[in-house]
């Protein structure tokens, strides 16, 4: 396991951790069990993939950032009480969106 898929695969969890805490700290129990299975689903199921150091799921973890990260864009633009919670959403989105452009960069086979 290289540096970078560590890295990725410490970055994919914090994302996920961050997803649960927005939704248990601002919906009530059953919504929020609802919202956090179905926004870490995706993740948790490339979790492994990243952490072998998979370039397919490196490729997939880089499109896979985009609904959150505009998602977490419309919620700081429109909901000021959920601002934190939306940056930090961003910056996590946009970390795992580095760290796999980099996985793959330095995963990438020699021609």
């Amino acid at each position: 396991m290289s540096r970078s898929s560590r890295a990725l695969g410490g970055l994919t969890l914090l994302l996920i951790a961050e997803l649960g805490a927005w939704a248990f700290l601002r919906y009530r129990p059953q919504t929020a069990a609802l919202l956090f299975t179905v926004g870490a689903l995706p993740w948790l199921v490339l979790l492994p993939r990243l952490t072998r150091g998979d370039r397919r799921g490196a490729l997939w973890a880089v499109l896979l950032t985009a609904p959150y990260l505009a998602y977490g864009l419309m919620e700081i633009l429109a909901n000021p009480g959920a601002r934190v919670l939306a940056a930090a959403q961003v910056l996590l989105s946009f970390a795992v969106f580095v760290a796999s452009i980099a996985h793959l960069r330095l995963s990438r086979p020699s021609a």
